[in-house]
């Protein structure tokens, strides 16, 4: 099973993203220098943006991860409210979240496999949940996981500690997306501002390349221009920190 603080990017994402990448590095890099050769060198750099976009796709799993676990709990507490035991709940959601997620999400993935092990190789309900939430990398899921053991070892009503939890993740889950609704036109409005300067830069090659001719064709032009591309890549990478919130 998969550790969620790490992602690899598959041969059909990596096909579309290098691909994808590879063109928008050489039309920004002829822009900036109306250079094929340096174009082409730059799109080759696109290789070196890949860990990014993984952390990217490894921090949205986790988040979808978190979505789908709130669910999980609402089954688990059902079934436990009804009086069944954890490693039976478990099979049990299976059935139940299969009507809700494909076989492809996360945590149909990570039920299927508990199941299998519980089912096939006898293993404890207790380090399931302590492999997934070693895994998961998530504090919701973790803090979940030691509640569930200590209540185990000491006693609990655990039906109620499931409910509860899921409550608090349901709310926590609330106030993120608000946060994101807030947010997310004011990163909209700093993207667009970031990617101006390359707005305006096509739109004098096109309108009037004899107007800036210059900065392609003498070095304090080339000077200018390197000194532009790193301002506006600053000032992208500036913006994305600025308008990250975390929740």
């Amino acid at each position: 099973m998969p550790d969620y603080s790490t992602y690899e990017l598959n041969t059909q994402e990596k096909y579309l993203f290098y691909s994808v990448g590879f063109c928008c590095l050489f039309t920004v890099m002829f822009l900036f220098y109306h250079s094929v050769l340096i174009a082409v060198i730059a799109g080759g750099f696109v290789v070196k943006l890949a860990p990014f976009v993984e952390r990217q796709l490894a921090q949205r799993r986790q988040n979808r991860l978190c979505v789908q676990f709130k669910d999980m709990l609402y089954s688990l507490s059902s079934s436990l409210a009804s009086g069944r035991q954890m490693e039976e709940a478990i099979i049990e959601a299976d059935q139940v979240l299969s009507l809700m997620y494909a076989d492809s999400e996360p945590i149909m993935k990570e039920i299927k496999n508990m199941k299998s092990n519980i089912l096939e190789n006898n293993e404890s309900d207790k380090h399931l949940l302590m492999d997934f939430a070693m895994r998961s990398h998530s504090e919701d899921i973790n803090n979940f996981v030691q509640v569930y053991i200590t209540c185990r070892s000491m006693g609990g009503n655990m039906e109620k500690v499931l409910s509860h939890t899921a409550d608090i993740l349901t709310d926590k889950m609330n106030i993120r997306r608000e946060i994101q609704a807030l947010t997310a036109q004011k990163k909209l409005e700093g993207r667009i501002i970031s990617l101006m300067p390359l707005g305006m830069l096509l739109a004098l090659n096109l309108a009037s390349p004899a107007y800036i001719a210059v900065l392609y064709t003498t070095l304090s032009g080339r000077v200018i221009m390197t000194l532009c591309l790193v301002l506006t890549g600053a000032g992208f990478v500036l913006m994305e920190k600025l308008t990250r919130i975390e929740v």
